[in-house]
């Protein structure tokens, strides 16, 4: 899937092809950019583009805290390196959700428009560092080979499609334990990072029983809050990871923001 693959410091990153970059794709926590191979290949035509956050896949972990403007940075280091026309379409998911739309506010000019896949909502306001630690479910998961992680997420996720597993399973095992011993600061809040962007936006969540971050009620807050054109798209019986729950109606919805803002091949 990734035919191109190379370091920008000490960012990993991974692209279908040479040609100019016209979506680049954030991993949420825990996740690495490999985990974005099912749903590109999904995607024909699309010019991608992924990278490993600091602390996850192959990137480095440089000491300091643990910060949305320092992943922000990350990205738009990675996105200023690469061919590209202009702006790019930028999808994440989870905590890349987060790091696109600040990306979004701070650097208009990297991006056309925006994806965000159950961000988190953020506080008004950055709090005092916190610790943080190692999640138990994470802990297990380490603790496994790789045939075994992935029989616990066949086990724990049975709809997700195969071709889920085995990247997720992998992913989990690359988190830099070192993370952990950072300090933690949170983020403002998506309504207010909304409300400095201007480029298109597509929301989408899932349910909250399901685990989903955003509720119905909160993504109308969004669209009330939003700079610029914004679109909420629920996906019902879906929960955080919204496109490995619901990869038919997540790649109609993609698919179509696509076809608005991004150039792709024929």
């Amino acid at each position: 899937m990734f035919d191109v693959r190379g370091r920008t410091g000490e960012l990993a990153w991974y692209r279908t092809d040479e040609a100019p970059v016209e979506v680049a794709f954030l991993h949420g926590f825990s996740d690495s950019a490999q985990c974005w191979e099912p749903l590109i290949g999904a995607l024909p035509g699309v010019r991608a583009l992924a990278v490993d956050a600091r602390g996850h896949g192959e990137s480095g972990l440089p000491d300091e805290p643990i910060r949305y403007d320092a992943l922000c940075a990350d990205a738009a280091l990675v996105l200023s390196d690469q061919p590209r026309d202009g702006g790019v379409v930028v999808v994440g998911h989870s905590m890349g959700a987060m790091t696109a739309a600040y990306l979004a506010a701070a650097r208009p000019d990297l991006v056309r428009a925006l994806v965000i896949e159950d961000p988190p909502t953020g506080q008004a306001g950055e709090r005092p560092d916190v610790a943080w630690s190692l999640p138990t479910w994470l802990e297990s998961l380490r603790a496994l080979d790789l045939p075994a992680r992935i029989a616990q997420g066949r086990s724990d996720e049975p709809g997700w499609a195969a071709d889920e597993l085995e990247p997720w399973a992998v992913s989990k095992a690359q988190v830099n334990p070192r993370l952990f011993e950072q300090t933690y600061q949170d983020g403002a809040a998506l309504t207010d990072l909304l409300a400095k962007i201007t480029c298109p936006v597509l929301l989408i969540h899932g349910d909250t029983e399901r685990g989903s971050l955003i509720s119905t009620e909160y993504a109308d807050q969004c669209a009330q809050a939003a700079g610029g054109e914004f679109r909420a798209a629920h996906l019902a019986g879906a929960g955080h990871s919204v496109r490995r729950d619901n990869r038919p109606q997540y790649l109609e919805e993609l698919s179509a923001f696509l076809r608005r803002f991004a150039r792709t091949r024929s």
